[in-house]
């Protein structure tokens, strides 16, 4: 059965009132990445870094899934073959419209991590550098996301689905972050049809053989129609 792969960044969260990092007002340019996006920025100052991610937490939970969201979980729901979604977003907001079939490559911010023990679990609303590790103890915990820097989670999956995959789509991404940004490269090498859906033109747009611009909210709904006949 044919097996799509669908990428999806900021973009596609950005019509829930989630902020991209990119771009004219992007988180990026209130907060260097540097500071809040790394180990040695969490090393140096872990209150700027856990200030910056209870108000990301806060946001995201008054968030709600839109049109391109729910359009992906009906096409994971109607497809007969596989739909794996592959998010670079740390919101849950594909799993809040119904998707079950997501990787999260960059971690989930509703998830803690131990740095001493590797431990993982639910987190509260509000983290501090005070906070203890469930598991051994430790006051060594931090949200469960990747940071630059850092391996992205569940690579040797993804890897596999894209060898594998007939469609490949990409949805609301920059095209600078590494290594999504050699996905549809490879999925092309691979045999896939890749399709770019995007406000603009992302910097791997020479990596697809169909470019579907326009908000998230209007083009990604029109392709799973035309997909699902």
């Amino acid at each position: 059965m044919e097996k799509i792969v669908i990428l999806t960044g900021a973009g596609i969260s950005a019509e829930s009132g989630l902020g991209t990092f990119r771009g004219a007002g992007g988180l990026w340019e209130q907060y260097p990445l540097e500071d809040v996006a790394t180990p040695e920025g969490f090393a140096r100052d872990p209150v700027l870094v856990h200030e910056f991610y209870n108000a990301r937490r806060a946001q995201v939970a008054a968030a709600r899934p839109n049109p391109a969201h729910r359009a992906l979980a009906r096409l994971e729901d109607a497809r007969a073959g596989e739909v794996l979604i592959v998010t670079q977003n740390i919101d849950a907001l594909h799993e809040a419209a119904g998707s079950r079939n997501v990787l999260h490559m960059h971690g989930e911010l509703s998830r803690a991590l131990c740095r001493a023990c590797g431990a993982r679990w639910d987190a509260p609303e509000q983290m501090s550098a005070q906070d203890v590790c469930p598991g051994c103890g430790a006051a060594l915990t931090r949200p469960d996301v990747v940071w630059f820097g850092e391996m992205p989670y569940g690579m040797d999956r993804i890897e596999a689905a894209l060898a594998g995959a007939e469609i490949f789509a990409a949805i609301g991404t920059s095209g600078q972050v590494w290594p999504a940004a050699g996905f549809a490269r490879l999925a092309h090498e691979m045999g896939a049809h890749t399709v770019e859906l995007n406000l603009e033109p992302s910097a791997a747009s020479a990596d697809f053989h169909e470019h579907r611009q326009g908000r998230a909210s209007e083009v990604v709904p029109e392709w799973v129609a035309e997909l699902l006949g």
